[in-house]
């Protein structure tokens, strides 16, 4: 159950690094701070590195807990299916903080409007996270199940 374990404790940094940046980074706009906005798309860059790690151990753990009696192969799906698309954007978001940051540091005219694309962009992810966090909550805390259609 190493894996899984691990699975479960790295998959709490990107959640809050991505919550946690957001609100650096609508602060950071607000007062026209570019050290605050590099803070926010920093921690964008880290939760985006963090899934790596977290892709392996959730498929190393699904191997394990798909062996466990009473554990429900839908749960286990939904889990992956969302946890792939949350993957896909939290990579993208890594891809838009590094143009972020280099657009902040040359200066380019566009910066401002790039950083609220990236805002939005995060939060849509944060969105996608807390899901894809619910779905793998399904498969062991049956307090928490939701009926859902996907």
């Amino acid at each position: 159950m190493y894996t899984t374990h691990l699975h479960l404790m790295l998959t709490h940094f990107p959640i809050m690094g991505i919550l946690i940046g957001i609100g650096i980074l609508i602060y950071g706009m607000s007062i026209k701070n570019d050290s605050i906005k590099k803070v926010a798309l920093t921690l964008f860059i880290i939760s985006g590195i963090f899934t790596i790690p977290i892709y392996f151990t959730g498929e190393w753990s699904k191997l394990i807990i798909e062996k466990v009696p009473g554990i429900s192969n839908d749960f286990i799906k939904s889990h992956e299916t969302m946890a792939i698309k949350t993957t896909f954007l939290t990579n993208i978001l890594l891809i838009l903080s590094i143009i972020n940051l280099i657009a902040i540091k040359k200066q380019y005219v566009y910066t401002k409007q790039l950083l609220l694309v990236t805002l939005l962009f995060s939060m849509l992810t944060f969105g996608y996270f807390t899901k894809a966090a619910n779905f793998g909550g399904e498969i062991r805390h049956s307090e928490i199940i939701e009926h859902h259609s996907s």
